[in-house]
């Protein structure tokens, strides 16, 4: 991923542009480098993706936070963030953006949508699973129900009925696709889209199969089980490879997208790769020192704390913190704010035996009525 530029510098914008400043860039390029602008042009073909690729990630804000947080690592393939902008199609995003392929921008250069006919890749699909905020930290395995799509056993994944013939669709002699002109201010342009016929299969099912109703697969629900590293948060992914939608034309399946949601945490707090707590010490702890146990997501440990610690001391545990999807030996740290807890409720005898201690701190003789010489600690 070392060798990708950042998506803000892609599209020209600042790091803390808002949405419809990063939209209007992206139409800008999109517009400047898209295929049927710049036909054969490979360079702009390859910054045509790239501009896509920044917007498909910029766009989307929990996309986004991830990336301000991991960089590209955040949607390296197999990595928490999981996407594959390989199989995206940039052209058919940029159409939508500007109403489909029946807008200006479909008129004036020719349609821009995907060609078909030949293999496609299967769509991702995404489903999402819960897991506590100590599965988070520790790593888990979870298995989740899902619904998946198989090929038929009755038709082998033709659609057609067993016995009889798949035809070749006559309008696009089984290219899956047909050529439009059309008359534009610029002249006649032609435009290629999917065989309306077909489907832009290429082929004509006449007599479709009973158990799949010629879609050629069919849906069943199964049990996956999912590995849940160590460190991730919440709206980052897993991928499962192959576990998505079928493709057309002989095309393989997408993956699976499993994203994460992590339940939140009665004592702890995450902040990026640290941990924030509360530690509760008694008065006589905090004015002569001593152990104070201090739950960390490791287990319990011992902070010896100095004598006169005052209420609301921030201590940071090193290397109790988060740990790193990406690097299994960094972790981040634990800040612990201490809090000295005041007696709510006092019988007589410690109410007698505090009286005694304040008035020996301050100096104050009872017996003698001499003046304060400074005040007491409870006054403080």
């Amino acid at each position: 991923m070392a060798d990708k530029r950042d998506y803000y510098e892609v599209l020209g914008v600042s790091k803390d542009a808002s949405a419809e400043e990063i939209k209007k860039a992206y139409r800008q390029l999109g517009k400047k480098y898209h295929p049927d602008v710049n036909p054969g042009d490979k360079e702009a073909e390859e910054k045509f993706k790239e501009v896509g690729e920044a917007y498909a990630v910029l766009s989307d804000p929990d996309k986004r936070r991830q990336y301000d947080q991991y960089g590209h690592a955040a949607f390296e393939n197999g990595g928490a963030g999981g996407m594959d902008f390989s199989s995206m199609d940039f052209s058919s995003m940029f159409g939508d953006l500007f109403g489909g392929l029946g807008g200006i921008f479909g008129d004036l250069f020719g349609g821009g949508g995907s060609r078909s006919g030949g293999p496609q890749r299967g769509a991702n699909t995404r489903v999402r699973v819960r897991i506590t905020f100590d599965e988070a930290m520790k790593g888990v395995e979870k298995e989740i129900e899902v619904t998946l799509k198989e090929q038929c056993e009755t038709c082998n994944g033709t659609g057609a009925k067993p016995g009889s013939k798949v035809e070749t669709c006559t309008q696009c002699g089984g290219k899956g696709q047909v050529a439009y002109t059309r008359q534009s201010l610029f002249g006649m342009t032609q435009s290629i889209q999917a065989c309306p016929q077909c489907r832009g299969t290429g082929k004509i099912i006449k007599e479709k199969c009973s158990a799949c109703l010629g879609n050629g697969y069919i849906s069943r629900k199964k049990k996956l089980s999912v590995s849940i590293p160590a460190g991730i948060d919440s709206g980052q992914c897993i991928r499962l490879a192959g576990k998505g939608e079928p493709g057309a034309n002989g095309g393989g399946y997408g993956d699976m997208l499993v994203e994460v949601d992590v339940s939140d945490h009665p004592t702890f707090q995450r902040e990026g790769m640290n941990i924030y707590s509360n530690a509760y010490m008694s008065f006589a702890q905090a004015a002569l020192g001593g152990d104070v146990r201090i739950p960390t997501i490791d287990g319990d440990v011992i902070y010896e704390v100095k004598p006169g610690t005052q209420t609301d001391t921030r201590i940071r545990l090193r290397g109790k913190g988060v740990p790193s999807v990406r690097d299994k030996s960094y972790r981040g740290d634990h800040y612990v704010n201490l809090v000295v807890q005041v007696p709510t409720k006092l019988n007589s005898e410690q109410k007698e035996l505090l009286k005694k201690f304040d008035e020996s701190y301050s100096g104050k003789k009872t017996e003698e009525g001499t003046e304060k010489k400074k005040k007491g600690f409870f006054s403080k």
